[in-house]
């Protein structure tokens, strides 16, 4: 374990909430700010009920603390983490006022999931210190840390981040190049539009799609990625299968119109009740509790686990 560094978390939310709660778990103090009172009033409980779930020490949430506003919150800080709307201005501004306030060798991380890091940080002074660290939501339960590096990035910040999250039981990669969505979102979102795809041009409906991801290959992400799957079946299978499928894979250089047409009658997802399946209380609540118990099972799964070559 790393010394313990104090870490700024930059909005209370969904994601900030979880990070804040992984690094206190790791042992670091969290200061938190957010403009809404209400999600700093409600910070430490949902920390706390987290750890009550995941049976975690419970002295754990008394290491996350909020913050009055964000000068407080990053003025002794080592690492600050933005974890606010995904607006580019608006992380901009935000990061204007945390290199106002935050020491001169704090390292600065964002947390968005899709805008390049050098967009983020361009207006910065010292950019040699800035970088993203894209967790993966619940950030207490999946372990992939993506870290973006800039073409102003000191190497022994992205370093030390690395070694940070490592220590903090993460699992960090390096993203060499800053694109937008990085990898992981990259790869998620090319499935997404070929699954939107498939609907649209009346292929399946979306649970046949759910279904069949669900029940196929899905069951072997976990454990076998889709490099490590070209491998196993042959490179030349591989091949072979391209030159019959991709010319026929949708290639939309933007959002679907299936999609779109979705949003515009306001059929927004299980926040409204529709998107492209329909969502009772119930079966959103049903989908909820699924993904955090297959997330524990899967940590507790690794916990578990010997090592390579040893069983």
């Amino acid at each position: 374990m790393t010394a313990p560094v104090r870490i700024a978390v930059i909005g209370a939310g969904l994601m900030g909430h979880g990070i804040a709660q992984a690094f206190a778990v790791a042992g670091h103090e969290v200061l938190v700010s957010d403009p809404s009172a209400a999600s700093l009033g409600s910070l430490r409980g949902r920390v706390a009920a987290n750890l009550a779930e995941l049976g975690q020490d419970p002295a754990a949430a008394g290491r996350v603390h909020p913050a009055d506003d964000l000068p407080h919150a990053v003025r002794d800080a080592g690492l600050v983490v933005e974890a606010a709307l995904e607006d580019l201005a608006v992380k901009q501004d935000i990061f204007r006022a945390v290199e106002e306030a935050a020491r001169p060798d704090a390292v600065l991380a964002s947390n968005t999931s899709v805008i390049p890091i050098t967009q983020i940080m361009q207006g910065l002074c010292r950019r040699g210190r800035a970088l993203g660290t894209h967790w993966w939501n619940p950030p207490f339960l999946v372990p992939l840390v993506e870290v973006v590096g800039t073409e102003w990035t000191d190497p022994a910040v992205l370093g030390w981040t690395m070694a940070l999250h490592r220590a903090a039981g993460k699992t960090p990669v390096h993203v060499r190049r800053d694109v937008p969505g990085f990898i992981g979102n990259r790869l998620q979102h090319a499935l997404w539009r070929e699954a939107i795809s498939l609907v649209e041009h009346g292929v399946c409906d979306a649970e046949t799609v759910d279904t069949v991801v669900k029940a196929s290959f899905g069951r072997r992400l976990g454990v076998l990625g889709p490099l490590e799957n070209a491998d196993l079946v042959g490179t030349d299978l591989t091949l072979a299968i391209h030159r019959t499928v991709l010319p026929d894979l949708d290639r939309t250089p933007g959002p679907s119109p299936l999609l779109a047409a979705l949003v515009a009658g306001g059929r927004l997802g299980m926040k409204t009740g529709q998107g492209f399946r329909d969502w009772t209380p119930e079966a959103q609540s049903a989908v909820r509790s699924r993904v955090f118990f297959q997330l524990r099972q899967a940590i507790a799964g690794e916990a578990s686990a010997p090592a390579p070559g040893t069983a």
